[in-house]
């Protein structure tokens, strides 16, 4: 099997990935005053950075951001290298093209991790440098709900909050990689094997 597709795959995704990203960043303001409708109040395009990693959650430390950097190059090498060795073996083409949608998802959030920092000059104040430290870009927002949750709700009680995270197209191709994986699991996997 050819592997050059895989990671031509890749390549286009994190080039489309990066172009919408800077995008945003040289065109839009910041927050709900650079928001833009684009099918009414429902999906809105909407200009954050992630100091973290997804659904907003981040590593309360000061090594914390340089540590999830690593983390993610690390995770990006090991699926490159299955992508890499399981073509080899012949396995099922799905499973590869998921794995390659993974890949590029990772690998576009890890350039505003290691670069962003520097380049667009978003690592925070309190990083001990800004490479590895940048804010990843997010700026696709469907307000399916936003409101006040109950003051009985845990952790989240009494906060305004809304039902749907803002997210970029990095992390919609690794949600669409990891959905594909999950619900063609048995078809993808069963069929390598039989190979």
């Amino acid at each position: 099997m050819n592997v050059k597709k895989y990671f031509v795959f890749v390549l286009i995704l994190i080039l489309v990935d990066q172009a919408i990203k800077l995008a945003v960043h040289f065109n839009m303001d910041m927050g709900p005053g650079g928001e833009v409708a684009v099918l009414g109040d429902w999906f809105k395009l909407h200009y954050i950075i992630n100091r973290g990693m997804a659904f907003g959650f981040s590593i309360e430390s000061i090594y914390g951001k340089l540590g999830l950097t690593v983390i993610r190059l690390a995770v990006s090498f090991f699926i490159a290298l299955m992508i890499f060795r399981l073509s080899k073996q012949n396995v099922n083409q799905g499973l590869l093209w998921c794995l390659a949608l993974i890949l590029g998802g990772a690998l576009g959030n890890v350039i505003d991790s290691v670069f962003y920092g520097v380049l667009l000059d978003n690592a925070p104040l309190e990083a001990i440098t800004p490479w590895f430290h940048g804010q990843v870009i997010d700026m696709f927002y469907f307000d399916m709900w936003e409101g006040y949750l109950p003051d009985w709700v845990p952790i989240w009680g009494g906060q305004k909050r809304s039902f749907w995270p803002i997210f970029n197209f990095a992390d919609a191709a690794i949600f669409a990689g990891v959905f594909a994986l999950i619900l063609f699991q048995k078809q993808l996997l069963y069929s390598s094997v039989k190979r």
